[in-house]
């Protein structure tokens, strides 16, 4: 019976990857890969940003589903207030026996303009785009058709297989996105921001045959969050990412704990965070399901931030899975050097 079970799983995982784009649960330590919009939006000169995340090992083994992502970006002051933002993202996905893979690699610009406050204290409203290119590629080879299969749990490799209407085993593709963020700064650990990105505007042709048409769904994205001390030690940073794309929606929403570490206040240069999150979502026949529980913690040291996160299965799927999901690994670096502006943006 579990094998039953774990068929289906991965028959579910082969059908959403023709659907959703990568995900992480850590959204808010991968700005650029959530919103064109949060480049350069930082309190520092530049940023690096470290992604990877391994899921359903436990049932695929090592054709366990892994995602990583590396992105720069930097900001640029423009007259008094104002900043220019520009970075890079290089990402890869790559999932199951057949290594299906996306690897996808883009350039982003945004611009920030401050529409009130003073120097320690301002809301801003920032604009982005972005603009890539991608590579999708799949192992014919590695394939399995129901034509393979005789009814009677026997396979065999050999047998005709739906391989040939395929054309292609990789192809390329031009990607397109936009993004709107606004954000609030009451001091350096107290804010509020919402924004939504658009991406996927072009729709490449996802087909590997070259004579098919198969759209890529585009993808719609609002987020929301902030950062609230409640006093000099210890706050709440809630969040929440609500994405749509095709037939697909995702939502994650949660909130961390915050603890300050070197005396609180505005001298505050280390932290702990450790919270819970939900990821709800849909399933193929329309109805909703809580699909994990997410653990997540977060240690920050001067200008170094590293995350760790678990998924904990909550849906049917935890019988193929033993209730186990997927962790994820982030690390952040933020170059400072002078700065001669007052606080500029939440802490991301």
């Amino acid at each position: 019976m579990k094998l039953v079970h774990t068929l289906l799983f991965v028959l579910c995982c082969a059908t959403a990857l023709q659907a959703q784009d990568i995900h992480f649960s850590q959204f808010y330590m991968s700005p650029l890969n959530l919103n064109p919009a949060m480049t350069g939006v930082m309190n520092c000169n530049s940023r690096i940003a470290v992604n990877y995340r391994s899921q359903w090992a436990s049932v695929l083994g090592e054709n366990a589903f892994q995602t990583y992502s590396v992105s720069y970006d930097q900001r640029v002051a423009v007259g008094r207030s104002d900043f220019f933002g520009i970075g890079g993202t290089f990402w890869g996905d790559r999932a199951g026996e057949a290594n299906f893979a996306t690897t996808t690699g883009k350039v982003s610009a945004s611009y920030s303009k401050k529409m009130g406050g003073s120097r320690k204290y301002g809301n801003y409203l920032v604009a982005g785009a972005e603009l890539g290119a991608a590579q999708r590629s799949l192992d014919f080879l590695a394939l399995r058709w129901g034509s393979q299969h005789d009814g009677d749990g026997g396979f065999d490799p050999t047998a005709p297989s739906g391989e040939n209407g395929l054309d292609r085993d990789q192809f390329l593709f031009a990607d397109m996105g936009v993004g709107l963020l606004w954000f609030m700064v009451f001091d350096e650990n107290n804010s509020l921001y919402a924004g939504g990105a658009f991406h996927h505007l072009n729709r490449a042709n996802q087909s590997f045959d070259n004579e098919g048409k198969d759209l890529l769904y585009s993808r719609f994205t609002a987020h929301a969050g902030g950062e609230f001390m409640l006093n000099n030690r210890f706050g709440l940073v809630p969040g929440v990412i609500i994405m749509n794309q095709g037939p697909s929606f995702q939502v994650n929403a949660g909130t961390n704990l915050k603890f300050l570490l070197d005396g609180g206040g505005n001298a505050a240069t280390q932290a702990f965070q450790i919270g819970l999150w939900t990821r709800v979502s849909n399933r193929l026949d329309s109805s909703v399901l809580t699909d994990a529980l997410i653990l997540s913690t977060r240690f920050d040291y001067d200008s170094f931030a590293l995350g760790f996160s678990y998924d904990i299965n909550t849906s049917d799927l935890k019988v193929a899975t033993d209730g186990n999901g997927g962790f994820e690994l982030s690390l952040q670096y933020k170059i400072c050097g002078n700065q001669r502006r007052g606080v500029y943006c939440p802490t991301f």
